[in-house]
């Protein structure tokens, strides 16, 4: 992207609070490619000043260094914001089941700082970035009125924080539009931290001509969608006059873990199934499709060659084989095999 200083002043404005992140980037891209000033608010733990370095100089871009649980109501970086998209937080089930009280500060009262900013600074649309994990072990495809039966800590830290941004749109008249994402991917998905993005996972094995750990089978399937659709659907969640509304996201057409393995090429060797994890999610994007007019562009074998053309961001992802899996996943065993039982 060609950096473009002329007329920043006259932009209108959005936030975007985890901004360096995997998505969060994605979005800054589209909003200043469609003529917006953007002000990123992102505490760089889990985002990345590589994400944003293209950008670097742009005159349009305002990156404010803070994590969201210490922001005052009376914030300046809202001033004047027309849009606030909300993807900062922590993900990640392993370390949610092994602090959840952290993932409750964060995914929770974080969301209510930044939602009481936007309604001090009376913006126009408030867009959550909420989580399929909602769902549980879901009927597929998944509507936006499936019953709702979090797994684990971090899919009820994401769902409480819609339900915060939802109550605020009821009780405050705050204007809010959650988004409900399956499984994003794409360039700059996260390359280290805890094991379990099986992108990141098997890049690096892809790499080192390491096998690749294929949870079960592979015959599971995943809604993935590429980023920049993600991106756009977000967009669309703002610019609609709908409010108070939740939109499934995905691209409606699940694919395999060896459908994927097949693409990239390589050996195999199995790691357990985990307890918890449904054998396929698959968004019903009817909603979101034919309220927003929304759909996705990106078809998973392009998305996935796109990625690939970036394999050497991930020279320094952490190598994973079937052991440290294994140490990785105990907690994730002791507890929801518990709960099985």
């Amino acid at each position: 992207m060609t950096p473009d200083n002329n007329n920043s002043a006259s932009r209108a404005v959005a936030v975007v609070t985890g901004g360096a992140g995997f998505i969060g980037s994605h979005m800054v891209d589209l909003l200043i490619d469609r003529g917006f000033r953007v002000r990123v608010i992102d505490n760089f733990i889990g985002g990345h000043e590589r994400n944003l370095a293209h950008l670097q100089g742009h005159a349009a871009l305002e990156i404010v260094r803070r994590d969201i649980r210490a922001l005052a109501e009376d914030d300046d970086t809202f001033d004047g914001a027309r849009f606030v998209f909300h993807f900062a937080g922590i993900g990640d089930i392993v370390p949610s089941i092994e602090r959840p009280a952290e993932y409750m500060d964060i995914n929770v009262q974080g969301t209510v700082r930044v939602l009481e900013c936007a309604r001090a600074a009376g913006v126009e649309k408030f867009v959550y970035a909420a989580s399929s994990s909602c769902y549980g072990l879901a009927s597929v495809p998944t509507t936006e009125d499936h019953p709702i039966a979090p797994q684990y800590p971090y899919a009820l830290s994401k769902y409480q924080g819609e339900m915060a941004a939802l109550h605020w749109h009821q009780v405050y008249g705050l204007p809010v539009n959650s988004v409900r994402i399956f499984n994003a991917y794409g360039t700059r998905v996260r390359t280290t931290g805890a094991y379990g993005a099986v992108f990141g996972v098997f890049f690096k094995q892809k790499l080192a001509g390491k096998p690749f750990t294929v949870v079960g089978d592979g015959t599971q399937t995943r809604d993935f969608l590429y980023v920049t659709d993600v991106a756009r659907a977000f967009l669309a969640a703002a610019e609609t006059d709908k409010v108070g509304q939740v939109f499934n996201l995905g691209a409606g057409n699940p694919q395999s873990v060896n459908r994927l393995v097949g693409l990239l090429e390589g050996n195999v060797v199995y790691v357990p199934k985990r307890p918890g994890e449904p054998d396929c999610t698959w968004a019903d994007i009817t909603k979101i499709s034919s309220e927003l007019g929304w759909r996705p562009e990106v078809s998973f074998e392009d998305g996935v060659a796109r990625m690939v053309a970036q394999i050497a961001n991930w020279q320094d992802a952490p190598l994973w084989d079937p052991a440290s899996i294994e140490d990785a996943t105990k907690t994730w065993f002791q507890y929801m095999d518990r709960r099985e039982s």
